[in-house]
């Protein structure tokens, strides 16, 4: 039946590229509406995630508004797009990208899942940076095939998971002047390390910092957020500072402050809706 899913997401891909971006907008937030209404599960975790963030329970909604936008431009965004989106796009702090490119090295980008995280991309089309990012192989071949292409639009390098070590290939990005952008707030692989993240113990992956230490090159935090209306604003941070001496586990609890940091500016855009504490799964 992989096939069924491919071709209702072919279709569906059809259709949403024929809207205007207004209609994209709106007919994302409403999606998100009513995946909200349907889906227990998941609004029952956005809600804790909002109350840990000391928002109210009821802000959950909103994440799923934006998270349904978030969707709709990934099915809707084409190359032909790609002036449009830049034009509309505002970025702040690009300075910080400039310098790591002028020192000769590659760099690590961390980023939480806010806003259309993938739209930074852009920016490395305006830089003529390269980017590259990981990408979990999906069950459904197709699929995959088809996010990796829709990724390698923007002139991101994908390296798919359960390809090999992911580490070494990562290190040689770096090394290659490349910017590696890994989403570092959740612990997908269950082989992070323990810190404290919005008040409460869970594990955040341990990738960006050995990469970091392997390829002696800087970390970089970003953050991505919708406008009200069309287009995206980018918040490029400066490279993370370590304490001298800092244990890997300390390391990592940096960029988890500087995530919330970045998260708390606009809580409503934080589209994680899978468990991300112990007490989540409990």
């Amino acid at each position: 039946m992989q096939w069924v899913s491919f071709a209702a997401l072919r279709l569906a891909v059809g259709f949403l590229g024929m809207l205007p971006e207004a209609a994209i907008r709106r007919l994302g937030r409403w999606g998100g509406l009513v995946w909200y209404a349907v889906d227990p599960a998941r609004r029952r975790i956005a809600r804790r995630h909002m109350q840990r963030l000391g928002q109210p329970a009821s802000s959950a909604r909103r994440v799923f508004m934006s998270y349904g936008r978030y969707w709709a431009e990934s099915f809707w965004v084409r190359p032909r797009r790609f002036s449009s989106l830049w034009s509309s796009m505002t970025v702040d702090g690009i300075e910080n990208l400039e310098k790591a490119m002028a020192a000769g090295k590659g760099m690590i980008v961390v980023l939480p899942h806010l806003g259309n995280w993938e739209i930074a991309a852009l920016i490395g089309l305006h830089l003529d940076l390269t980017v590259v990012a990981v990408a979990e192989r999906l069950a459904n071949q197709r699929i995959t095939e088809w996010f990796t292409h829709q990724r390698s639009m923007f002139g991101i390098e994908i390296i798919l998971t359960g390809q090999g070590r992911l580490g070494p290939k990562l290190v040689r990005a770096v090394k290659d002047g490349k910017a590696v952008c890994l989403l570092s707030d959740r612990d997908i692989s269950g082989r992070g390390v323990g810190v404290e993240f919005f008040g409460e113990e869970t594990t955040l992956p341990l990738g960006p910092v050995s990469i970091a230490r392997n390829a002696g090159a800087p970390i970089i935090p970003v953050a991505i957020y919708f406008k009200d209306g069309p287009g995206h604003h980018a918040v490029i941070h400066p490279p993370l500072e370590f304490p001298e001496g800092a244990t890997p586990t300390e390391s990592v609890q940096v960029i988890a402050a500087k995530l919330e940091e970045m998260i708390l500016r606009d809580p409503g855009q934080w589209h994680l809706v899978q468990p991300n504490w112990p007490s989540d799964k409990a």
